[in-house]
């Protein structure tokens, strides 16, 4: 009982139930108490002051901000008795005080203009989204997100390095086979899966034009930047055919045709790129079909690489 006294004594005041109703709605700061009660800086914040002994207010920063709200239940039953039997009454006494309707319209106007100062940030940065650094905006993170839309597949990851991307496929996949020709890149792959204990990742070394995997075993073959290090890109995509079950997919990511012939002794580069058109001639000669090709990204320094994607079904 000596709760509720404190709490109604608190409240007998009409611009302290004004703000307690605010409050009770929506977290607000002190601007936007302001802004919506027509009420000045320090007379409103003696009413938090005063509302917050009660035990009927609390408060939270956020960055610059402090936001105020309805207290929450701290789980005792003497509390919970306590906001039973009182926000009913507050309610009730809100209908005697011709301003609580002007505070609800001030209220969704404080609120529009939160979401309009969001709606104009947006609005600036169209058209630059994909240029500059937004905080928790990364490949690796749509990678993540997308390869958790994947369904459990066998993945052959042909000419796989280091491995990073097998790292990411076996988080999802039923079964990741990294193939790379050189002993130390499989040695050192291999050891990075135990630490990371990626359970569904398996490297094996062998060349991309005499891939060691059965026939018709896998779900997707892919070559993720390894395909112009083959001697004879036909064969290794040849090699992707026959390792594929009936429907599965190839996917090659890969440089687009390019003229940096300094990446041939900087990266050990066989080929200098591939165009859409040959890239396409040869998943076709392969057997695959729905064969699509497209750039999906360039680089804005010289030399300018562009990465061309490749996608193709191998016939049920």
């Amino acid at each position: 009982m000596k709760s509720i006294l404190k709490s109604l004594r608190v409240l007998s005041d009409a611009n302290r139930l004004r703000v307690l109703l605010l409050v009770e709605r929506e977290e607000l700061s002190v601007a936007e108490l302001q802004d919506i009660l027509a009420m000045g800086q320090s007379t409103l914040s003696t009413h938090l002051s005063q509302l917050k002994q009660a035990d009927l207010v609390e408060d939270r920063r956020t960055g610059k901000n402090i936001l105020y709200r309805l207290k929450q239940d701290n789980g005792t039953s003497d509390k919970q008795d306590v906001f039973s039997q009182l926000i009913p009454l507050l309610k009730r006494a809100a209908r005697e005080i011709p301003e609580v309707r002007q505070d609800s319209a001030a209220l969704k106007l404080v609120l529009r203009k939160r979401q309009d100062k969001t709606r104009a940030f947006f609005d600036e940065m169209a058209g630059r989204f994909g240029r500059e650094y937004m905080p928790g905006r990364s490949w690796k993170g749509f990678a993540e997100a997308l390869l958790l839309l994947m369904p459990p597949m066998v993945i052959a990851d042909l000419g796989a390095g280091e491995g990073t991307f097998s790292l990411l496929l076996a988080q999802r996949a039923k079964h990741v086979i990294a193939i790379d020709s050189s002993r130390k890149m499989v040695e050192y792959g291999t050891l990075l899966a135990l630490r990371q204990r990626a359970k569904t990742l398996e490297y094996r070394q062998g060349d991309l034009e005499d891939v060691p995997i059965a026939d018709a075993s896998v779900d997707l073959a892919l070559f993720s930047q390894s395909l112009h290090h083959a001697i004879h890109p036909e064969r290794a995509v040849a090699e992707a055919f026959r390792i594929l079950k009936p429907h599965g997919r190839i996917a090659v990511l890969d440089l687009g045709k390019h003229r940096f012939e300094e990446a041939r002794e900087l990266y050990a580069d066989l080929w200098l790129g591939f165009s859409e058109v040959d890239l396409e001639a040869s998943l076709h000669k392969a057997g695959f079909q729905n064969v699509s090709t497209a750039i999906v990204h360039k680089e804005a320094e010289a030399p300018h690489f562009q990465t061309l994607l490749a996608v193709g079904d191998k016939p049920g």
